[in-house]
């Protein structure tokens, strides 16, 4: 592996990640843990407890992998028995993390692909770009340097998409190091570039300071020192100011190897030994290695051999242990020379074949690689163009449908002008002119709204309407047809009660919005009894509630008293109260509650039914949207209802909203103005 430092991302790690902060974070997060739990009503499956102890074990990270492991696997078993996807996600991107660190592929890139498809299923794209990165780092760890930049492309147009502009910058620095490990260092400050402009823009020194260091280290490959030390002495200054240690201990690291380099072996040591203090405190073995295999060259260029030997060995074992090949290949370089120079030719020779064998193994997959690279940008980018290309047809399909509708508008404005124009001329009275032009635009308005009227009743009788009705006809003329016989067609008995019920449902709603529509909303305020309303509504559809063993609860107080039209209102709360038995499955509950503000009534209709996500909750009320839906047993409805409970609680200056949970119910609310003295007065 180079020294270029891979940018590791998690939606924790986001966060400062010293170990005077790691450590000072997890006291933190212990205690509100122990807290939450010392609570009396403490569910170990609720969900604050389980990002708390996601949190929790990623601080772990270099610091106590095991603890991260156990923490992590509790969080995975609370998350997966309540279904808590994104607790999921994390989890399973936290354990990926831990057999990365360990040098377990093979069960670390199934785990980052579990969580990857289900970030995707759940359209947390958030989680979705921390594990596509997560998951190219895993590509480039095994040599498949084409598949990782490959990811690395596509999860920058991610970023681009959803704005995220810390992920564009550690992707491009990702891609930077990619190019710098093959000596490509043209490409790698291009990169490395963009990086610093984004850093610039986030403001934070950090992560600046973070691309420095890789800068540097790319800088010393390229053999350009002044460079090099000038951006590492920049990003050591940061990491001391924020207590960066994990960062801080790279950072001396590369100086280290800067001034080995120059074979100014003092200097390095000492900025190896800063790089090992700290080090006793990670748990980071990728970037201990070359830590190892550092210090053993310097040792062995001050003469060192025996302490050389030691960090060799030891720098190897950890190669092997998480199957580093970089590795394997410097410290049997440095072994070599070490025998070599003990005069020891056997033991030496072992290690110069393995350092040869190895070094053409990594030389003809470098070679692989570096093609591959250029052939997977190049096909990224073809693919990426053809995409352009797809697409401004479509823009240019939507142009030519954009003009085309406004020949259209034009020519009917100019009809509608030539109809006012002879309008205008054939009353001749000046006097009345403006009066006739303002009837005209009213009258245009009325006009537009009943055509909208019209077509949205269309629709509702075609879709909703035709159907149940075609399909009685259908059967019966299969039983005049002698097709079924008088048994078949009494079994669709019930069936039919069901249809002829919710058409009459649809048609009490239709025959009162379009009334609305057409005739305009005609508010006859008085002072009305809720609760009677309520009761009467709940004594309406009880049969209903019954069939699916539905229990409705009348929480209303005495006699509260409202201001408002008594037929719409009635209107509202046999609407809501019919939904509420149509979501709400069997056995299900239904509470009607009504609580006083300073000047309206709250009207609270509470299911226990599957509720609805944010995006519907969104539309259900906006006055361009018809949703057609299907209850627990089929049920269908036309969308209307709510339109009409809406324009009701309006006319009536009230408001409606609605609060839902999937799969736990939904409230709807809505406000009468009270009865008061002054209403009555107006009256």
């Amino acid at each position: 592996m180079p020294l270029s430092k891979i940018v590791l991302c998690s939606l924790v790690l986001l966060l400062s990640f010293s170990a005077f902060g790691q450590w000072s974070k997890k006291d933190s997060l212990s205690f509100r843990l122990k807290r939450l739990e010392n609570t009396n009503r403490f569910n170990p499956a609720d969900t604050t407890h389980i990002d708390l102890l996601i949190k929790l074990a990623i601080s772990y990270r270099f610091f106590n992998n095991d603890s991260l492991y156990s923490i992590n696997n509790r969080a995975l078993d609370y998350s997966k028995k309540i279904d808590y996807f994104h607790g999921e996600v994390r989890a399973l991107e936290n354990l990926g993390s831990y057999y990365s660190d360990q040098g377990n592929r093979k069960k670390s890139m199934p785990l980052f692909k579990q969580a990857l498809d289900l970030s995707k299923k759940i359209n947390d794209k958030e989680c979705e770009l921390s594990i596509i990165n997560s998951l190219s780092n895993e590509y480039y760890y095994e040599g498949n340097v084409a598949e990782a930049l490959n990811l690395y492309l596509k999860g920058i147009d991610v970023a681009k998409h959803v704005g995220s502009k810390k992920m564009l910058s550690i992707l491009n620095e990702n891609i930077a190091t990619l190019y710098a490990d093959q000596k490509d260092f043209t490409n790698a400050e291009i990169y490395y570039d963009t990086v610093q402009t984004l850093n610039r823009e986030l403001g934070n020194e950090i992560f600046h300071a973070e691309t420095q260091s890789n800068m540097a280290s790319m800088f010393k490959d390229a053999k350009n020192f002044d460079h090099a030390m000038f951006n590492i002495n920049k990003s050591i200054a940061s990491f001391e100011k924020f207590k960066v240690y994990d960062w801080l201990a790279y950072a001396y690291q590369v100086k280290g190897s800067i001034y080995l380099e120059q074979k100014k072996y003092q200097w390095a040591l000492y900025w190896y030994d800063q790089s090992s203090m700290l080090h006793q405190e990670l748990d980071d073995n990728r970037e201990k290695i070359q830590l190892m295999n550092g210090m053993a060259k310097v040792y062995l260029g001050l003469g060192k051999d025996s302490l050389s030997m030691v960090y060799a060995k030891e720098g190897l074992d950890l190669s092997k242990k998480i199957k580093s090949l970089q590795g394997q290949i410097d410290c049997s370089e440095t072994l070599y020379k070490l025998y070599k120079n003990k005069e020891d030719t056997n033991t030496a020779m072992v290690y110069l074949e393995n350092f040869k064998m190895l070094s053409d193994s990594l030389f003809k997959d470098k070679n692989r690689q570096s093609l591959s690279m250029l052939k997977t940008k190049l096909q990224y980018e073809q693919e990426k163009e053809q995409l352009i290309k797809s697409n401004n047809i479509a823009l240019a399909k939507q142009r030519t449908y954009i003009y085309f509708a406004i020949v259209i508008l034009i020519i009917l404005s100019g009809i509608t002008f030539m109809v006012r124009r002879n309008a205008y001329i054939q009353k001749k009275l000046n006097i009345e002119l403006q009066q006739k032009s303002n009837e005209v635009s009213q009258r245009e308005a009325e006009l537009h709204e009943i055509n909208k009227t019209k077509t949205k009743l269309f629709s509702i009788i075609g879709h909703d309407l035709r159907g149940p009705v075609g399909a009685m006809q259908g059967m019966l003329k299969l039983f005049t047809d002698g097709e079924i016989g008088k048994n078949e067609l009494i079994s669709f008995i019930p069936k039919f009660k069901s249809d002829i019920e919710n058409i009459s449902f649809t048609l009490n709603n239709l025959l009162s919005w379009g009334q609305t529509q057409l005739n305009g909303v005609a508010t006859k305020p008085k002072r009305i009894s809720l609760d009677k309303l309520v009761a009467s509504n709940i004594q309406l559809l009880s049969e209903l509630a019954a069939s699916k063993s539905i229990k409705i609860i009348d929480q209303l107080p005495e006699n509260p008293q409202g201001w408002a039209d008594q037929n719409h209102i009635d209107i509202v709360i046999r609407n809501l109260l019919s939904n509420a038995i149509k979501f709400t499955p069997e056995n299900g509950l239904i509470t009607i509650e009504a609580e006083e503000k300073r000047k309206v009534w709250q009207i609270m209709i509470r299911d226990t039914g599957i509720g609805m996500n944010k995006e519907i909750q969104k539309k259900i009320f906006a006055d361009t949207t018809n949703i057609t839906t299907y209850g627990t047993n089929n049920e269908r409805g036309t969308g209307l209802g709510l339109s009409l409970c809406k324009e009701m609680i309006l006319k009536n200056k009230g408001e409606i909203w609605v609060e839902s949970v999937l799969r736990k119910g939904t409230t709807f609310f809505f406000t009468v103005p009270k009865a008061e003295t002054k209403y009555q007065r107006a009256s």
